[in-house]
């Protein structure tokens, strides 16, 4: 199936299923993916194997001066943003000023939207780096994806490249005490000849399990709604989703449902 790349840095403003008004911020190139995944179900397309030439990412000024600029014109048009949201082509805590750009941009935002919110919709790779840690402290909308409690059906539905450690990322999100959000994408399908399921009732207790452990804001739980990398892949129904969401609520947890 068709996917798409994000051709610019600051891209936007777009209506998210999940955040509302979202102005994005692209810290990856525009025109390959970057990632420290390979999410089977990812709109960007997969993460290439190699480089054809020389990846450069956007440099910190060059974000500031662009956002600067957006939020502006935004601002001329009285068409403001509800969230501004580090996301686009990959990973958006892999570049490497990611904490000095988190940092401009709050400062942007006070000066420019000071009722906008900062998201940052990351897969929690790279949270052991303190910087990265102590950078998405700073912000409202701390959004880390959980798709597992098992490393091997992260392994099927995301396919960490490099070194991958599911229990040391789970205390990381620990670490946060409470200031993160918790999102999980739920799938189905197949991929080279594997079944792949994360909403079996194995599944889903031990994610719960794993919730309570966390203890994040919010968790956000969603499926497939654009199209994906491969065509073996099956949107889970919306009231299964709200049945995921009622055990949630349950125990105590704010959920917000995309289906």
């Amino acid at each position: 199936m068709s996917t798409f790349l994000f051709d610019k840095i600051i891209f936007g403003p777009v209506k998210s299923r999940r955040l509302g008004v979202s102005l994005g911020i692209n810290l990856l190139p525009t025109h390959v993916k970057v990632c420290s995944f390979d999410c089977i179900y990812c709109e960007c397309g997969f993460t290439p194997k190699e480089y054809e030439e020389k990846v450069t990412l956007p440099g910190r000024s060059e974000v500031r001066e662009k956002l600067k600029l957006k939020l502006q014109e935004m601002i001329a048009e009285n068409q403001l943003p509800d969230v501004i949201t580090f996301a686009g082509n990959g990973e958006p805590t892999l570049h490497p000023e990611f904490a000095g750009i988190i940092d401009d941009t709050i400062e942007l935002r006070d000066q420019l939207t000071p009722n906008a919110r900062i998201a940052v919709l990351s897969n929690a790779t790279m949270i052991h780096r303190k910087p990265v840690f102590d950078a998405l402290l700073k912000i409202k909308d701390n959004i880390q994806k959980l798709d597992s409690a098992f490393e091997e059906t992260v392994k099927l539905l995301d396919c960490p490249k490099g070194t991958f450690n599911l229990q040391r990322t789970i205390e990381q999100l620990v670490a946060f005490k409470g200031k993160v959000i918790i999102q999980t994408m739920f799938v189905r399908g197949s991929f080279k000849g594997q079944n792949i399921d994360n909403t079996t009732e194995k599944e889903i207790s031990a994610w719960l399990e794993l919730i309570q452990k966390i203890n994040p804001l919010q968790v956000m739980i969603y499926t497939i709604a654009r199209d994906t990398p491969i065509e073996t892949l099956e949107k889970v129904p919306l009231n299964e989703l709200n049945s995921i969401a009622d055990r949630l609520r349950k125990i105590g947890f704010d959920v917000q449902v995309s289906g």
